[in-house]
């Protein structure tokens, strides 16, 4: 697996503005950060039964039917170009929004990934393009669904902790972020194209 590309996929699918992120910080602002951690837990939770749901699926769809796995591969390519070209022409002044105080935010958290088109596309592309056309053991599968859940909170943490230090810098630095940010999707994308 190329896992520069990899990485860089993660991380920035992971670390860029989304639903989960905005939550992060709507529910810092409301309920404090301690209890938040609950709901970045529930975030990574989420992740995890979101890739491997995908995992397992498209697992048996390319046991069934192996020509879909190229198909599979350019769509998860096309999917992170996509989201290069929506990262370059974001504006970024999307405020998160309020819902309901609820109590429970760890399953508000799990349960947001299956709403959540971004976390979807995500485990479909990540498992895809990275997964599946270089392990085929259901434990490796496993403990890459693990890591993509670990990254799914530090990315929660990360933005209900430092939500007034990043609304700042993006706020400043907007359009170099997209940019950087677009760059390396589109580096992830033509890498796995080649690799």
């Amino acid at each position: 697996m190329p896992i520069f590309p990899f990485l860089t996929f993660v991380i920035v699918s992971s670390f860029t503005p989304g639903p989960n992120n905005f939550m992060a910080i709507s529910f810092a602002n409301r309920y404090g950060f301690r209890n938040t951690l609950s709901f970045c837990a529930g975030v990574g939770a989420g992740f995890f039964l979101i890739a491997l749901l995908c995992s397992f699926f498209n697992r048996a769809l390319i046991e069934i039917m192996p020509i879909i796995e190229t198909p599979l591969k350019f769509a998860g390519v096309f999917y992170m170009l996509y989201l290069a070209y929506k990262t370059f022409t974001s504006s970024g002044s999307g405020e998160a929004s309020s819902e309901k105080a609820q109590k429970n935010l760890f399953v508000i958290g799990t349960l947001m990934q299956f709403i959540n088109p971004k976390a979807i596309l995500y485990g479909i592309t990540v498992v895809a393009t990275f997964l599946l056309p270089y392990y085929h053991s259901y434990i490796s599968y496993i403990l890459f669904c693990l890591f993509l859940g670990l990254v799914g909170i530090c990315s929660s943490v990360t933005w209900s902790l430092f939500d007034s230090v990043l609304q700042n810098f993006l706020a400043r630095y907007q359009k170099t972020f997209n940019i950087v940010m677009g760059v390396l999707l589109v580096y992830s994308a033509f890498a796995i194209l080649i690799g």
